[in-house]
């Protein structure tokens, strides 16, 4: 039995007559109580079983290794294998046999993604963007990139509102759209091997207004809203516009605005004309003119709403990639490999999507409900609690005060029972 010494206690004098003092006696504490949840969303929606089946393991396992050496030794992975995961490659060898199948976790984001609607929608939006991941090393696929000002790696995200369908880790020396149709076509068909009637349409910024995206998706029955870089013939489109949004400005004190609905094309790049949207705007004493192209049909969708209401609602992705690489270390990309770095992209993927997940069942009509998965952490994960372990059972002693109490419990009995539901056989 192991001896139990008497910690060491400090005084800290006396307050209202009673003596205050410290020790380090409190036994079994955590900091992450509140991380319960993230268990209870696990076992909902199935993810940590079915991302451990999109690795490869040859090893040849040595019956009672563990057991000879402890007793209470549980089969975990140590840093070595963890290594081993890192360092692997596609085809084993005699050092490195266990692997990661990069099909297989991409086709894992997608499916997830279409168990969590119980019934196909009508019409989803696919969001792409690609981002700068910085590198601070000498890591494969290094390259300098001007726009972004450092040395980094241009990861490609797919999002449908806060669900993560990709993420594609990339060279920067190359074009933003570069890969986007075979991630694109993938995730399309997969969608609708589903739901073959959901209607699908792509939105992007300027860097991938390209003629293969946009060829591609008129020739697969999907539509687009890209940006379009502007230059001198697309503005001389809009002069009439522009001196009108002037004048108005000039007078209201106030921006003013005007939209041009348009056919046109490049001169050389694009195959066919489309349907361009023109935003002539006169702000801050200068002319701001903006520009989108479109396979919507101008009786779908106005010029002025297509802008405002479906093109300019992209920039909420960049909030999702800013959970992804700022709350759940997606950036942290510091392996020598690119196969490596993807590993770790994975890694941060799949805790997104939980986080998301958890979310979606578990905080629905909270206040928590539209919170970043920063704040989740902070605010329900990061809970003090004193472990209590007996016989029969080992309890988690939160604090009564904890303001979220409320909220957690609520999101406990939601994720209990979608757990039971699938769980549940069909």
């Amino acid at each position: 039995m192991p001896t139990e010494c008497s910690a060491e206690r400090f005084d800290f004098g006396v307050v209202e007559r009673r003596a205050v003092e410290a020790a380090f006696d409190a036994g079994l504490v955590t900091s992450d109580a509140g991380a319960l949840l993230l268990g209870a969303t696990d076992r909902a929606i199935d993810l940590v079983d079915r991302f451990a089946d999109c690795f490869r393991d040859r090893r040849r396992p040595l019956a009672g290794k563990l057991e000879s050496r402890r007793k209470d030794c549980a089969p975990v992975a140590g840093k070595s294998t963890l290594n081993r995961l890192e360092l692997s490659r596609e085809e084993p060898t005699r050092y490195h046999k266990i692997a990661y199948e990069a099909t297989a976790v991409e086709a894992l984001l997608v499916r997830l993604f279409l168990e969590a609607h119980a019934r196909p929608p009508q019409q989803i939006i696919l969001d792409l963007d690609a981002t700068d991941d910085p590198l601070h090393g000498h890591q494969e696929g290094r390259f300098f990139h001007g726009y972004y000002d450092c040395y980094c790696y241009l990861p490609l995200y797919v999002f449908c509102g806060r669900h993560l369908l990709a993420a594609k880790l990339r060279r920067s020396d190359i074009d933003a759209s570069a890969g986007s149709v075979e991630e694109v076509a993938r995730i399309v068909e997969e969608i609708r091997a589903r739901w073959p009637f959901v209607r699908v349409l792509l939105r992007a910024d300027s860097g991938f207004a390209r003629e293969t995206l946009m060829a591609w998706c008129e020739d697969n029955r999907v539509d687009y809203v890209f940006g379009l870089a502007r230059n001198a013939r697309l503005v001389a489109m809009i002069e009439a516009e522009l001196a009108d949004a002037k004048a108005v400005a000039e007078r209201s004190g106030r921006p003013a605005r005007r939209f041009k609905d348009f056919d046109w094309s490049t001169r050389d790049s694009w195959s066919r004309e489309r349907r361009v949207v023109a935003k002539a705007e006169w702000t801050q004493g200068e002319a701001n003119p903006r520009f989108i192209v479109t396979s919507l049909k101008r009786a779908e969708a106005e010029g002025r709403h297509l802008y405002e209401e479906v093109y300019c609602a992209r920039g909420d992705m960049e909030n999702r990639i800013k959970e992804c690489q700022l709350d759940l270390y997606a950036d942290r990309t510091s392996a020598a490999t690119m196969r490596a770095n993807q590993l770790r992209l994975y890694f941060a993927s799949m805790a997104y999507v939980l986080m998301c997940a958890l979310r979606r069942i578990g905080l629905v009509e909270t206040i928590f409900a539209d919170a970043t998965c920063g704040t989740i952490r902070l605010k329900l994960l990061k809970i003090g609690a004193l472990v209590r372990s007996s016989v029969r059972r080992i309890r988690i002693a939160m604090p009564s005060a904890c303001p979220a109490a409320g909220e957690w419990g609520q999101a406990a009995r939601r994720l209990a029972d979608a757990a039971s539901a699938h769980a549940a056989p069909a």
